[in-house]
């Protein structure tokens, strides 16, 4: 990228990038690295044409989430759909999960000419989770 002057590093954080959630100590010490490591890519990049930046969605309906939902509900005693709205979305104000095809489309625009001015954003795709 840098022998080209040109090149976009998209990581895939989370919204744990930018808030802690108990218990998930592991988990969130990663993003938040990831988060770190994106901003240092970013401003030691900034001069040869690089962008480096992390999206940070919030619960996304993948299948390991589609797995958590029955496992969760037979733990807590509620149903499958007290899960998704109580306990999974319950910091997403929108209340609903974020799209695979959202996510998609905010890369590709990070990886546009149009964004070059982007780097060393830690950007949220989490339907107001983290606006709290």
């Amino acid at each position: 990228m840098k022998k080209k002057g040109w090149g976009r590093i998209s990581n895939i954080a989370s919204a744990h990038a930018l808030v802690a959630s108990p218990f998930k100590s592991a988990y969130v010490s990663a993003k938040h690295g990831l988060a770190g490591l994106t901003k240092t890519i970013a401003l030691e990049l900034a001069e040869d044409g690089v962008t480096a930046n992390a999206i940070c969605p919030g619960y996304v309906l993948t299948p390991l989430v589609r797995k958590q939902i029955p496992e969760q509900a037979k733990a807590r005693g509620i149903s499958e759909e007290a899960v998704m709205r109580d306990v999974l979305l319950a910091a997403q104000p929108t209340k609903e999960f974020v799209e695979v095809s959202q996510i998609a489309a905010l890369t590709a625009f990070l990886c546009s000419d149009d964004a070059a001015s982007i780097t060393g954003a830690v950007l949220p795709i989490d339907g107001g989770w983290t606006a709290h």
